[in-house]
């Protein structure tokens, strides 16, 4: 029978995703994992002051088997004030700077690619929440070096490459059958927007569908959820004037059974994000039964399985537009795609993903006591 650890995890931005992953590991854990956390917000200040905040805040590190962390905390500053005393390090990347895109009039602070790449070093290991994910840090990672004006670490690339891996993050779903609602006849199918109100979700690609879609002649219903951070796009607020009526929900719903009713009341969940390492928000939305139109590309491919590509992955918007009007026409011919989608998400719940994260840690504790005999 495995050994029941203790151990910590330091979220520097406990919202969103992070939020999400943190709460979930914990709940489904078999060890015991005690949580330390940031607020959601001002995230370029937590990659440099959140080592300072949480070294004065944790308890005692001799009494932990493990740490736990993500991207947006350095980790060799809290290894630094730490000592010897820190715990084997795990960190999560959920995100990372070499390749996030940069807002509209942003232009990159090298600062935060060196500190990703800093705590990537200091972790024992490094886990990415998608292999698109994984595969874009290791492309960008050379292509950062290479802009420093001479003496470039290149060294660093093969030693994050050797411990690094991917693990798919639980969803807050559940793995055992799902009771869709059947469509409603009388009713324009329901399109859901349930990602974050921010540039990297593009979400004017996404109103400019809707435009087509009703030049077409076809209509629908919306709902606009997800979190909208200090300064949404204006796209929204022309789109909740410019649509009237067909809006059902305009705004984040912090209960999370009101924003589960929507899902389960929705018909299509859209994407046409810019920047997408994994896709809780789809995952969620596909398991109750939306069907997915995504873009061909970041980690679509993998959340959706192969043998449903070509219906539901696009790769222009005038294939998004085409594939939003045939679903749009004729719902009802979908119903068999939308049943199996439904149930392919099932893998994602954290009943089904808790395992290979619990077990990293009894593999160093057994590493750990070979190494002493």
């Amino acid at each position: 029978m495995a050994t029941r650890l203790k151990l910590l995890f330091l979220e520097p931005f406990f919202g969103g995703s992070h939020r999400e992953f943190a709460e979930g590991w914990i709940a489904h854990s078999r060890h015991q994992i005690d949580l330390q956390t940031l607020p959601a917000s001002f995230w370029k200040w937590r990659m440099r002051g959140a080592a300072l905040h949480f070294i004065r805040r944790v308890p005692d590190l001799a009494d932990y088997d493990g740490l736990i962390t993500t991207d947006l905390m350095s980790l060799s500053d809290f290894k630094a004030l730490a000592g010897p005393g820190c715990p084997p390090a795990l960190v999560y990347f959920h995100e990372n700077q070499l390749s996030y895109p940069l807002a509209p009039g942003e232009q990159m602070d090298f600062q935060y690619g060196f500190t990703d790449i800093t705590t990537a070093l200091a972790a024992d290991h490094v886990l990415f929440n998608s292999h698109a994910h994984l595969k874009t840090f290791q492309e960008s990672l050379p292509r950062f070096l290479k802009m420093m004006p001479d003496h470039a670490p290149k060294w660093v690339v093969e030693k994050i490459r050797a411990k690094s891996g991917v693990l798919y993050p639980g969803c807050r779903i559940p793995a055992d059958p799902v009771a869709l609602t059947p469509p409603d006849a009388h009713q324009p199918p329901l399109i859901i927007w349930n990602h974050r109100w921010e540039f990297d979700k593009d979400p004017e690609t996404f109103f400019q569908a809707l435009d087509v879609v009703l030049a077409h002649g076809h209509d629908f219903r919306l709902a606009l959820l997800g979190e909208s951070g200090r300064a949404a796009p204006p796209c929204f607020a022309a789109a909740r004037q410019r649509y009237g009526r067909r809006i059902a929900q305009y705004g984040y719903l912090p209960s999370r059974e009101a924003y589960l009713n929507w899902l389960r009341q929705g018909h299509i969940v859209v994407s046409t994000a810019i920047q997408e390492n994994f896709g809780i928000s789809v995952v969620e939305a596909v398991r109750f039964g939306c069907i997915p139109l995504l873009p061909a590309r970041l980690s679509y491919p993998e959340i959706i399985p192969a043998v449903h590509h070509a219906q539901v992955l696009y790769d222009t918007p005038a294939a998004l537009h085409e594939k939003l009007i045939a679903l749009l026409t004729d719902y009802h011919r979908f119903e068999r795609l939308r049943a199996d989608l439904s149930s392919t998400m099932s893998r994602f719940a954290w009943t089904r993903r808790i395992d290979p994260f619990d077990d990293l840690f009894d593999t160093w504790m057994a590493n750990r006591g070979s190494t002493k005999d």
